[in-house]
Parts: C-alpha cells; structure tokens; sequence
C-alpha cells in the first residue's frame, strides 16, 4: 500500500479575515484526497517548537465564519536567519511533511521561500489585509478590511456632517496604499493620502478643504495610510490654518477584526482547495494566486520578481469623483 501523504498548514504573520475558511478548505479537500493533516500552532514558532496537533473534519466545524485564526499566530525572527530557517526546515523532515501550506504576507512566504530552498514542498497562500503582494490581484482579508473601513467612514461621516467637520480617517497599509484608495473611493473622501506617494501635501489638503468650503461643502474627510502616519498632526494644521473644527480617527486593527465577507470566504475556500489540489497532482513548490479573474498559481521563488507598477488611475477617479 502507498504511503499515506501528510501536509501541514501553519498561518503566520498578521492574522486576515478569512484564514480559518483556508485552514477549513486545505483540511477537508486533503481529507478527500486521503492525506492526513497537521495543523501547526503560533506559525513558524510553533513549527520549531513541535506545537502540532492532528487535524480532522470536525477540527475545522464552524469556523468559516470567523475573523483571526484558529492555528493562531506569531511573528518569528529566527525565520529571518539561515540558522532558523535549516531548523525549520529540520522539523518539517522530523515530521514527515510531504507538503507545508503556508498562509500568509510577504515575510511568511518569503520564509516558505528559504524552506523550499531546503528541500520542503511548500504552497503558499496570500494572507494579509493590505494587497501588497504584487504577484496576484487578491490576498485573502483585504476585501472585509476595506468594508470595515468603509462602514466606520460612514458612521464618521455622520457625526462629521453633523458638526460641520474635517475628518481624517487613517487606515491600514504599512508599505501599500490600496486599502487607503479602495476605503478613500468608496467612502467619498475629498482626498487620500497612500506610501506610493511618499508624503502628505499638506498645502494642497487644505486648499482643497478651503475650495470645498467655498463652494457650500460642510465637512470633508480625507483618508491617510498607516505607512504615510501624521493623521493627528494633519487634523490640527486643517484646524489652525482654516478654523474648520477637524478630528483625527486611526482604525488601526480594527480593520484586522471580525467575519470575512462573501468575498473573502468564497476566495479563501478556493485557494485553500487549489493549494492541496495543486500538491495531489505532483506540483511542488507553488504560491496560489488569484490573476484576471482566475485561480492560478506561480513558482514560489518567482513570486518575488513579479513587480506590479503603481497604477495613479484609482486615485484620480477619486479625485474627479470628489470634485
């Protein structure tokens, strides 16, 4: 009789909306497939330290509903040194891993990168809320981070209109402007402020604001990245400069938090079944992407050369939206 297969699944990093419906699909397609599965706590943490359990359908009941991660989560410096990485890559051989599935951000696939180098077949699935892989046009999470930055805009823009104020929403995106662009369109800001631009015009913000007054507009919101900061001391400069009462709102990790959306679960479950599938069929080495419209997957090497130009033209429909 043939071996039976094993692969473990770990998610690391940032946790994203969306995580526990991939760590639901890779158990339960690899069950069909009759490979056995370990789920692997506190990611590449946990993987060192032998935190393993074995997983089975009822391992993962209930839970596509759910925000965060039931494997739970941790960020590994180790994993950033050759000694780390040739342990990490040790435990898995200990194991008897014929596959590792990892479910996270750049650093966590760049870490499943270095494994790949050291012999372990690894298929990695993008985690994180802020759409900074720039392989695929989706990473699992940053649909319901956009939606709950939209929906605290517009409880914001309420109580904003109602005493005639600036607001500045600052949401998440430590290195990627696309959440600040995705909330800053949806939530009808006058403007945005995103990293690819490097730094907050603060001039222009406020001649803006000082225009939009002119023409009879009450309030305005503008939405900063995370990466581009100062919300705060923007909020007091539109204050002292035009006298418009003006507040500042960091989202922070609220956006982290609470049910995936339709479409995050719906992509999530998809990659989930794509990675195990993938490996079933002989396929080594592998990142799951989601690219026009299509699951595909690329080498998990080649993940990392793939460069995705900034494209101004969300940000200019913005703008002429706004006007």
């Amino acid at each position: 009789m043939a071996k039976q297969k094993k692969i473990g699944i770990l998610t690391s990093g940032g946790d994203a909306p969306g995580m526990n419906a991939v760590i639901r699909a890779v158990v339960r397609t690899a069950l069909y497939y009759d490979c056995k599965v370990v789920g692997i706590r506190r990611g590449f943490e946990g993987l060192m330290s032998g935190d393993i359990y074995d997983m089975n359908a009822r391992s993962v009941s209930d839970i596509i509903h759910k925000g965060g991660t039931i494997l739970l989560t941790a960020r590994c410096p180790e994993m950033m040194r050759p000694e780390g990485q040739d342990r990490a890559a040790n435990v898995c051989k200990i194991l008897g891993l014929d596959a590792l599935v990892v479910v996270g951000g750049d650093g966590s696939l760049r870490g499943a990168e270095k494994l790949a180098e050291r012999g372990v077949n690894v298929f990695g699935i993008p985690g994180t809320i802020d759409l900074d892989f720039e392989c695929t046009d989706y990473t699992v999470g940053f649909d319901t981070a956009v939606n709950t930055g939209m929906e605290a805009i517009n409880r914001i823009r309420d109580t904003s209109s109602s005493h005639e104020r600036c607001s500045v929403v600052e949401v998440m995106g430590r290195n990627c402007g696309q959440i600040a662009l995705w909330c800053g369109l949806t939530g009808g800001a006058e403007e945005v402020a995103i990293v690819e631009d490097k730094s907050i015009d603060t001039e222009a913000i406020i001649k803006q604001i000082i225009e939009n007054r002119g023409k009879g507009k009450t309030h305005n919101l503008v939405v900063i990245a995370e990466g581009i900061g100062g919300s705060g001391a923007l909020a007091k400069e539109i204050q002292r400069v035009t006298g418009i009462q003006s507040r500042a709102t960091i989202l922070g990790h609220l956006q982290r938090g609470g049910a995936p959306s339709a479409v995050d679960r719906m992509h999530a479950s998809m990659m989930g079944y794509t990675a195990v599938d993938l490996f079933v069929k002989g396929a080594q080495n592998r990142v799951v992407i989601y690219k026009d419209g299509k699951y595909a997957d690329v080498d998990v090497a080649e993940a990392f050369t793939i460069q995705r130009p900034y494209d101004p033209s969300l940000y200019k429909i913005m703008k002429i939206l706004a006007v």
